[in-house]
């Protein structure tokens, strides 16, 4: 039985994935909330996609690999298989993804509530042990059943209460709250999972392949970074409910320009206007029948 370490750097893995799993909710939950507010379907779907990526690519997924970061095993090298990893992000982005179109589809009801979480904290708890089953080391991993079967039970009650969380928050002060504590049930869920790790190491030093963290490392940071900038800028640009509601208000307060009045002859009592038109082309002259000299 090989020694496990994981906070080989102290507390900076530690307080890295958890600030990565706040700052990923916070965008998450504040994307969910334009999903209430779109206009159309294809709004719907863009911001799902958002917050489904901010969620399960940030606050589940990088905080995963930042808190990896800090796992060491006694006298073997670490090494990560690409394809497992990449599939594990994918799996975490579509877990969420999935669950906020069950829950953002009609009427919030207990039903779609549970449905989604139950969908959504099955997906996290894959992303979590297809990353670790993308390890590569001299020796064979072994999990412990009890400790196993409780980590998912965390993930599906922190799956089922972000997406309640996502459906009905929507101040700035309510968001940052529940995402310090979705942060709380994220990690808790990561470290429970990887209690029941064990690890037989094998005898000899046998090469291990696979990219090293340092390899993954920068990737994966550019792609945070990347994709908090995208999200900020997509939530600066998009108007909220206060601009709309300053917007109808504007509108109902516009007073219609008045349609332009048709001129109005000045009174000619005498005949003047008819007396300066003589002479002019096409203007007939007065009859002498009419008008006899005196």
């Amino acid at each position: 039985m090989a020694d496990i370490n994981h906070f080989e750097y102290g507390w900076i893995t530690p307080a890295l994935s958890y600030a990565l799993s706040v700052l990923g909710s916070i965008l998450g939950l504040t994307c969910a909330g334009r999903i209430r507010t779109a206009g159309t379907a294809g709004q719907r779907a863009w911001w799902g996609l958002l917050s489904a990526w901010a969620l399960g690519g940030t606050a589940i997924w990088a905080m995963h690999f930042m808190a990896m970061l800090g796992f060491a095993v006694d006298r073997t090298r670490i090494r990560y298989d690409v394809p497992l990893t990449v599939a594990s992000t994918v799996i975490a982005v579509v877990a969420v993804g999935i669950g906020l179109a069950i829950v953002g589809t009609g009427r919030l009801n207990p039903v779609r509530l549970v449905g989604g979480g139950v969908f959504t904290g099955a997906g996290v708890a894959s992303m979590h042990y297809t990353g670790m089953a993308a390890m590569r080391l001299n020796g064979t991993l072994g999990y412990d059943t009890i400790r196993v079967v409780l980590s998912v039970v965390i993930a599906v009650v922190a799956s089922t209460v972000a997406l309640w969380l996502a459906m009905t928050v929507r101040r700035g002060l309510a968001i940052f709250a529940s995402a310090l504590v979705m942060g709380i049930a994220v990690n808790g869920m990561h470290f429970t999972g990887m209690s029941a790790l064990s690890v037989h190491r094998h005898e000899g030093t046998g090469e291990v392949t696979g990219a090293s963290v340092s390899t993954l490392l920068v990737p994966i940071v550019v792609s945070v970074i990347f994709g908090v900038v995208g999200l900020l800028y997509a939530l600066l640009a998009a108007p909220n409910d206060d601009d709309r509601a300053a917007a109808a208000y504007l509108d109902g307060r516009r007073v219609p320009e008045p349609a332009a009045a048709a001129p109005v002859a000045a009174p000619d009592p005498v005949g003047l206007r008819a007396r300066s038109t003589l002479g002019q082309p096409g203007t007939p002259f007065p009859s002498r029948r009419n008008n006899p000299p005196r």
